[in-house]
């Protein structure tokens, strides 16, 4: 729907205006070399870099696009060593998705690294994002994180835009650009990478606790995508416990005979099928868990993009804060709130939070010091974006669930602050997903949503030793 995304003109521009940078790419020899015929190893990724590891990610496949099996393998070295980079992971299992994850390394140290599948080296794809000088992908190098002090507490998992019932990635308006849909016999990708994330989080090695999902879980809040959608978030935990959600502008009430058995909203006219199944629109939502406070926001209006609180609503975020000004807070909510966001995002300022709302928000969060986190979606990036008042709130647009780069980001808190890491979904079907949605706005979907490593990958020192350990 033409709502819901970046207008043509703005978004079109955008795009042309990288792909008029990027044949200068070419020229510093980062992009992907043949070898072995028409094979290359590329798209190569440094996507998750914490204190212990680093994951890698790239595609190995024909010089015209079609996917490749290949093994897998990652030689590593500390940089200020002398000696040639040692295999640290291999995996003889053939695949054109390739996810590399490097466990036991020291916190606070450098790295050489290759990456190479059939003997080819993996090397970045022509984007700015990754190609250009100074990033871990060319230089081969990337550099662990430091963790913040003290003990460590408890993950939370940070996603948003799962779009359940979409069947078309990267329309923007009038099928311009061309979009992308799933391969025939396949599942719904949707579908795929929600199972994907869920399947994720389950795992041990990720250790999350909670999970938060900030908006657009459904492509229309249809009745059949929103029952789609609980239940496969009823199956992995219980509401209010284990997950909580906000809706996004997808998710808000509809028009139209699909949605007349749901509760009609005041005007009559609209109905409301996501909140049947979740929450009333335009209602605060406030959870605890281990002295952590999460309150999310309902940021919709009606039929439109943008996003606006109601007074009722403000008011209550006031009262909340007041109450608590020094309680460890997140707040979560699906539109961005600086203004960097709306000057940097592909439909400006009309796709973001009011700023009269928005100046509101950060005018509370001045005298509610506990706030240290504010979480968003809508824009489908990984980025993080300074707040208007000089504030200590980390402002944060984390990558959507149901595309490239696919994933969510993982928010490791400790006594003395909290870590921060992207983390990209790993079944098969879900990597084979994210390496064909990369496609989507002519192939330059990654320098618009990846973000750099430091948008998806940081540490934040703060005083959290009031919490207690999950």
């Amino acid at each position: 729907m033409t709502c819901c995304g970046p207008t043509r003109r703005r978004m079109l521009g955008a795009l042309a205006a990288t792909a008029a940078a990027l044949p200068v790419l070419s020229l510093t020899g980062t992009g992907p070399a043949l070898a072995r015929g028409s094979v290359v190893a590329t798209d190569l990724e440094v996507v998750t870099v914490t204190d212990t590891t680093v994951i890698l990610t790239w595609t190995t496949r024909t010089f015209d696009g079609v996917p490749v099996a290949a093994d897998t393998e990652v030689s590593l070295a500390p940089a200020d060593s002398t000696a040639p980079p040692g295999l640290v992971h291999s995996d003889p299992e053939p695949t054109p998705y390739h996810y590399a994850e490097i466990r036991g390394l020291e916190p606070g140290r450098a790295y050489r690294f290759e990456a190479r599948s059939g003997g080819v080296r993996a090397a970045p794809a022509a984007n700015l994002v990754t190609a250009r000088p100074g990033t871990p992908e060319t230089l081969g190098v990337v550099s662990t994180l430091v963790p913040p002090p003290g003990r460590y507490l408890r993950t939370l998992a940070l996603s948003n835009d799962v779009h359940i019932g979409e069947t078309v990635a990267g329309l923007i308006k009038q099928n311009l650009p061309p979009g992308i849909g799933q391969e025939t016999g396949l599942p719904p990708y949707p579908e795929v990478m929600l199972d994907a994330l869920l399947d994720d989080l389950r795992r041990p090695d990720r250790g999350v606790h909670h999970l938060l999902v900030a908006g657009d879980l459904t492509a229309e809040a249809r009745p059949e995508q929103v029952a789609t959608v609980r239940s496969r978030l009823d199956g992995w935990g219980a509401a209010g416990r284990d997950w909580f959600a906000v809706r996004g502008n997808h998710d808000r009430p509809h028009i139209g005979d699909d949605y007349r058995a749901c509760t009609s909203n005041t005007d009559a006219a609209h109905h409301d099928c996501w909140g049947d199944r979740f929450a009333a629109r335009g209602v605060l939502a406030e959870h605890k868990v281990g002295g952590l406070r999460l309150l999310g926001l309902d940021t919709t209006e009606l039929d439109i993009a943008g996003g606006s609180i109601e007074p009722e609503q403000l008011d209550r975020l006031r009262t909340l804060l007041a109450a608590d000004p020094d309680r460890p807070t997140v707040v979560y909510g699906h539109h961005p709130v600086t203004s960097e966001s709306g000057a940097t995002n592909m439909s400006g300022m009309d796709f973001i939070l009011d700023r009269a709302d928005a100046a509101a928000v950060q005018s509370l969060y001045r005298t509610a010091p506990g706030v240290f986190l504010h979480h968003a979606g809508h824009s489908h990036r990984n980025r993080r974006t300074r707040p208007d008042l000089p504030i200590p709130v980390d402002f944060l647009e984390v990558g959507a669930v149901k595309e490239y780069p696919g994933g969510y980001a993982a928010l490791r808190l400790y006594e003395g602050g909290y870590m921060l890491n992207f983390y990209k979904t790993r079944t098969e079907n879900a990597k084979r997903w994210s390496t064909r949605s990369r496609g989507e706005y002519l192939g330059l979907e990654p320098e618009y949503t990846l973000g750099t490593t430091a948008d998806r990958n940081y540490v934040v020192t703060r005083d959290l030793s009031g919490l207690t350990a999950a």
